[in-house]
């Protein structure tokens, strides 16, 4: 493989992750990953994801334009693949964490370990589907959602965007509005537009809750955009969207935790749903820095 070009004027977001931040940089924002794969209904290779995020990060900067700041002004730390199980210490000494898939099962337990009782927690997922399956078979990337109702978080202090037609079921919507969970299809994203919508429910959540937690499974994405998420379909959103919204949700306070999830990189195609992954990953600290700024643009 080329080694790629290497300008001192242009500083890489994988140094930053190394530890290549301004001297009076701001916070700590954690990236942990948890290499899970063996809980997945469609088998695959979700194990590799933290890895392959992490080296997509390479093929990106620390500058962010639309903000005028650079990332090296957040004080960053790379806790490996030290899996769910380290996240309560790491969420307590950071003012964010990045929680690297693995399949979307992670989600249950990263909820569990934001530190504070459920009903004074909140979730919103990225997801094209309800993740609301029957729990029998134990807990897999199918169900964390319904896992976390059955622990006793309210139905109604979570929110599901991007949904998708023919790519869940009656019985499962049925379960969500029993629930009371409110949910947001791909067009009531662009008929809405993604800024206003997650500004909403932001406003709307985290004036209820003290903690929230942000699951972005990546096949949230329209497939073209993410061939290496078993459950992406044509018509699902563009990484704009996401961007925007991790960069909104990365902003908020009460946010304190972030997850990419259900990317296999054995079936990505040129790195896309990597590369993807890579920039929500940038777009939530440039979120986070914003906090110690004052800078709040969507």
């Amino acid at each position: 493989m080329t080694a790629l070009y290497q300008d001192p004027h242009w500083p890489r977001a994988s140094a930053w992750l190394a530890g290549d931040c301004l001297p009076n940089a701001h916070g700590l924002l954690t990236i942990v990953g948890a290499p899970v794969a063996q809980t997945s209904i469609t088998p695959g290779r979700c194990d590799l994801a933290p890895a392959a995020i992490r080296a997509a990060l390479e093929r990106f900067s620390t500058s962010d334009l639309n903000a005028g700041h650079d990332l090296r002004g957040l004080r960053v730390r790379d806790a490996g693949d030290a899996g769910t199980e380290a996240l309560p210490k790491l969420i307590a000494e950071s003012s964010a964490v990045v929680l690297l898939g693995g399949d979307n099962s992670i989600t249950r337990p990263g909820v569990l370990a934001l530190g504070a009782p459920l009903e004074r927690c909140g979730l919103i997922t990225f997801d094209a589907h309800f993740d609301l399956r029957d729990l029998e078979g134990g807990l897999t990337n199918g169900n964390p959602v319904r896992s976390l109702l059955a622990d006793g978080l309210p139905g109604d202090q979570i929110f599901q965007i991007g949904l998708q037609s023919f790519a869940n079921s009656d019985d499962y919507a049925h379960v969500a509005r029993a629930a009371g969970i409110q949910t947001f299809t791909v067009e009531d994203v662009l008929e809405q537009g993604m800024a206003k919508l997650i500004h909403n429910v932001l406003a709307d959540l985290g004036s209820r809750v003290d903690r929230i937690y942000i699951d972005l499974d990546l096949d949230v994405l329209d497939r073209c955009y993410a061939p290496a998420t078993p459950g992406s379909r044509p018509g699902g959103l563009a990484p704009h969207m996401i961007r925007r919204a991790a960069r909104i949700c990365g902003a908020h306070h009460r946010v304190h935790m972030i997850d990419l999830v259900e990317i296999d990189p054995t079936k990505d195609i040129n790195d896309a749903t990597s590369l993807a992954a890579a920039a929500c990953l940038l777009e939530f600290a440039s979120g986070v820095l914003s906090r110690f700024e004052g800078f709040t643009r969507g």
